[in-house]
């Protein structure tokens, strides 16, 4: 790794996060609190919508744009950070981490083993960090070439518009549970046959919530709400997906190697967390829908962290870093997503 004062680094990044941490509070309460009002909202307004397109079509696309945003809302800003434990503190069991299920068919449970622990711990390790490419794209000479990387672009837009359904099999697929013979020296905290049947579960209840029940609720209107919800899925789907992918995916993100994170110190972590990650500039807004993985590197830093803090703190992130020349990777969304093309393309190839 570079010659950079871990141990000064880390003090310094702590003393960010400790002074932000006794800061949160009723503010933070009021906040999510909101998101969640304002969610519901979007939801019921947009069901309803729904159902009077046959009135005027512009009701149903505003229905299809309202449901999507409470979609996006509930995966990125709310059941995103209330599972990384985010607002734990406000024991309110709808808030909790343990106890938080969120609208898609991804098991919270399952989430929490590989995201939160492997993802956040073993950030771009190599071999380790089982979110790097998803197992289905090489973004990195790390991995060998292999002919179906020739047309990983359309692999990429296929997960993108299936990502729920990725981000759900992630896990049965680093497994091995149903194709292929699982890897030597690897012990899956839970038996195959309870990783098939959660997914299953969580799986099955989201298609007959959103292709069944409220369909066959509309009545006549049947083909309306059940367009309606596909189309919102697909929208939150490609959202979600670009948003990570920009966090993580640019040209600019780097990979790190097992033998080199032996013994890794907290500064050394910190400084792998910021240069396996991106940021994306934007209006408070913006930020709120990406659940605020527009600081990805804030994100990376402190997971537990009120993700509405993320842009108080990057400023005197960004700081720091430019103190021990570490560079802060962050851009426009145009030139991030961008650089994510770019790099899926670049590594179709030998």
């Amino acid at each position: 790794m570079k010659n950079i004062n871990y141990d000064m680094l880390a003090s310094e990044l702590d003393a960010i996060k400790m002074d932000t941490l006794g800061k949160v509070g009723q503010q933070d309460a009021d906040y999510i609190r909101s998101v969640v009002r304002k969610q519901r909202v979007c939801e019921w307004s947009g069901r309803i919508l729904l159902m009077l397109g046959f009135i005027q079509p512009l009701l149903w696309v505003a229905g299809v744009l309202l449901l999507a945003l409470a979609k996006i809302l509930d995966n990125m800003e709310i059941g995103h950070n209330v599972m990384h434990g985010q607002y734990d503190w406000m024991n309110d069991k709808q808030l909790n981490s343990q106890h938080y299920e969120w609208d898609i068919a991804c098991d919270g449970q399952s989430w929490h083993r590989v995201h939160n622990f492997e993802h956040h711990t073993y950030t771009n390790i190599i071999g380790k960090d089982r979110d790097f490419g998803y197992g289905l794209l090489r973004l990195s000479d790390d991995f060998k070439w292999r002919f179906k990387n020739v047309w990983q672009f359309f692999t990429y837009i296929n997960l993108s518009v299936l990502f729920q359904w990725g981000v759900s099999y992630h896990e049965l697929a680093a497994e091995r549970v149903f194709i292929g013979k699982k890897k030597e020296n690897r012990e899956g905290l839970v038996s195959h046959s309870t990783l098939k049947q959660r997914f299953f579960s969580k799986g099955a209840r989201q298609l007959i919530k959103d292709y069944a029940i409220f369909p066959l609720l509309a009545g006549p209107l049947f083909l309306w709400v059940l367009a309606g919800n596909l189309v919102a899925n697909l929208i939150r789907n490609l959202w979600t997906s670009t948003i990570i992918f920009c966090g993580h995916f640019t040209e600019e993100t780097q990979t790190f190697k097992q033998e080199d994170c032996v013994n890794e110190t907290q500064g050394q972590w910190y400084y792998r967390q910021v240069l396996g990650s991106s940021n994306i500039k934007g209006s408070h807004w913006f930020h709120v829908l990406t659940g605020h993985l527009s600081c990805q590197i804030e994100h990376h830093l402190f997971p537990d962290m009120p993700s509405s803090r993320y842009q108080e703190v990057a400023p005197q992130v960004q700081a720091v870093l430019k103190k021990h020349g570490i560079d802060y990777h962050t851009g426009s969304f145009f030139k991030q997503y961008t650089s994510v093309l770019k790099r899926i393309i670049r590594y179709s190839f030998k």
